[in-house]
């Protein structure tokens, strides 16, 4: 699969609707982000069921303001609607794939019950 463009308007279904999304934080006048792009869409065609989305932070840049973006290229994954992995900086291709296999090899049930392990200790914790 190619890679797609994601807005605020696309941005629930495509996460909801997907089992695997990595989003690709970039901008036009970015060097490091163009670097990256051929690499993030050579790798979005080994890999037809997981999408590959990207958002351009100057067009998009509530988006970018909701996920935190600071500094870009930044990499975020989803899976299963629960974000994964996020971190700025390009990947060397190899690196990417990697990822994505550790993505693909994650057991959900068990990050769900970390995630709901680290709420409860926090709403426990002292003021």
């Amino acid at each position: 699969m190619a890679t797609v463009d994601l807005s605020l308007e696309t941005l629930e279904s495509t996460i909801e609707d997907n089992d695997i999304v990595l989003i690709d934080f970039w901008a036009d006048w970015c060097g490091p982000c163009k670097m990256f792009a051929p690499t993030y869409e050579t790798v979005s065609e080994k890999y037809p069921n997981i999408v590959f989305a990207k958002v351009d932070t100057e067009e998009h840049q509530q988006l970018a303001g909701q996920f935190q973006i600071r500094s870009i290229p930044t990499l975020v994954a989803f899976k299963e609607q629960v974000g994964v992995f996020a971190q700025p900086g390009a990947l060397p291709e190899q690196a990417l794939i990697d990822l994505i296999g550790q993505i693909e090899s994650l057991d959900m049930d068990e990050v769900r019950k970390d995630i709901a392990d680290q709420e409860a200790e926090a709403a426990n914790a002292p003021a």
